[in-house]
């Protein structure tokens, strides 16, 4: 196990102090490129952002870095190879900010929130930015013509973030998509949707931010690649709060999650901190409010799905004609390219538990039907192995279907155990509770006949 502390440099000639401990391991993070400007997909979402008319603020910006610094923690070391329990890392940045003094105020709320998203331990130092390299505003361009965006809407290329966009643009809003690409697949579905919805809602200014970090030059000696990636969501976020920052108005980010696997819990015992995530959690979305507030960024996430399975989702759609058109285009398998190792072109695996879900909410969701190709077709069609990925989910799923029919009151109880609901009201926490009770209805008939056994 080693300790790790990552700090931004903006270019060459900052040599600011970064104080490291012996039992630390130091890596620096070059933010800027070979001509002075912000690197790793920061300059570009800038230029970007410029094109439709908007300029974040320092805060933004700030942000954003963080988010970067935050990013290649979570995808550079190894959680085999950097923790004594496999899991937990021990996480130090230092990043070069505007303000010292305000970004030192959030850390509190900043540890809080990344401790509970990653399940690592984070401390998250600031520095001032060094004299003379404050990145160049993006040159402001004419703004008659220019789209006022009602809010900032996540999109993934998923299921949710489709229905998300669909309902928002079928009442006359005006949302700045914003998307972050981290592989082919992925990329492809965002693109192949917005394209869609660009053509499908013809008069609407829709425009959309593309964020790609992949950080191929940030490089952490004596560790490797980790592919867990519990921290995508602080980028995503961070991503859309730094294109609100820099709105005329205060704005909602919206973020299309349904309530089931936003409260993702714990299908048995072994399932909990690592095996779950908590990409969308209430009490992570009630912190990144708070921070937005400490901050003043005049904007605040706001899931409008929250007391809704992936099925009543697909039900309630705005435009059923137009979400089935793209239903086999969306993506929501945990691993699309897994399929490559094995030969296919197939995107859907169709046995993680994110593609279990998107089968349960299409299988009985009138008039809607399930255009989409999985691998395993027919989920009934032979015994899957329990102890592979093919039947892992799904033997869990069973286990904790099998305890709440015979109990169905845990379910008050269970939403409680993947994280704290103190900023849920008693009556929102009593729907959670219902919620989790239909998502897993909507599951146990898809996996009605399906057979697992150990190999």
């Amino acid at each position: 196990m080693r300790r790790h502390v990552l700090f931004g440099r903006f270019g060459d000639t900052d040599r600011a102090d970064v104080p490291v401990a012996r039992t630390e391991t130091a890596t620096a993070i070059q933010l800027l490129d070979i001509h002075g400007t912000l690197d790793h997909g920061v300059g570009r979402a800038l230029r970007d952002l410029a094109r439709l008319g908007i300029h974040p603020t320092d805060t933004g910006l700030d942000l954003m870095l963080l988010a970067l610094h935050v990013h290649a923690a979570d995808t550079k070391l190894s959680r085999r190879l950097e923790s004594q329990d496999s899991w937990t890392r021990e996480i130090r940045l230092v990043v070069p900010v505007s303000d010292e003094q305000l970004w030192t105020s959030t850390a509190p709320t900043l540890t809080r929130a990344l401790d509970f998203l990653t399940g690592d331990h984070w401390t998250i130092h600031f520095r001032p930015r060094p004299p003379g390299t404050r990145p160049r505003p993006a040159p402001k361009q004419a703004t008659l013509m220019r789209p006022e965006y009602d809010e900032v809407s996540l999109f993934s290329g998923g299921l949710d973030s489709l229905i998300g966009a669909i309902d928002t643009l079928s009442i006359n809003r005006t949302p700045l998509l914003v998307s972050h690409t981290g592989d082919g697949a992925t990329s492809e579905a965002q693109w192949h949707c917005y394209r869609t919805l660009r053509d499908h809602f013809a008069d609407s200014p829709l425009n959309r931010l593309r964020l790609w970090m992949t950080l191929p030059k940030i490089k952490i000696e004596g560790s490797a690649r980790e592919k867990t990636t519990r921290g995508r969501s602080f980028l995503f976020f961070a991503t859309a709060a730094f294109a609100a920052s820099g709105l005329t108005q205060p704005v909602t980010i919206r973020v299309p999650e349904n309530g089931f696997i936003s409260l993702n819990v714990a299908l048995d015992p072994l399932r909990l901190g690592s095996h779950s995530t908590r990409t969308t959690h209430p009490f992570y979305i009630a912190r990144w409010n708070e921070l937005l507030t400490q901050l003043g960024i005049p904007a605040a996430l706001h899931n409008p799905y929250w007391n809704k399975t992936k099925g009543e989702m697909a039900a309630q759609c705005a435009d059923p004609a137009l979400l089935q058109t793209l239903i086999p285009t969306s993506l929501s398998c945990a691993s699309p390219n897994k399929g490559r190792w094995k030969g296919t072109a197939i995107r859907h695996c169709g046995y993680c538990l994110p593609c279990l879900v998107r089968r349960a909410a299409l299988a009985h969701t009138s008039p809607l039907r399930d255009t989409t190709e999985y691998a395993i077709a027919d989920l009934t069609e032979r015994p899957l192995s329990s102890t592979t990925a093919e039947g892992q989910q799904i033997r869990s799923l069973q286990y904790a279907l099998a305890r709440l029919a015979a109990k169905p009151s845990r379910a008050a109880i269970a939403i409680h155990r993947h994280g704290s609901l103190a900023d849920v009201t008693p009556t929102d926490q009593h729907e959670l509770a219902q919620v989790h009770l239909r998502g897993m209805d909507e599951l146990g008939r898809i996996l009605h006949g399906v057979r697992t056994r150990p190999e």
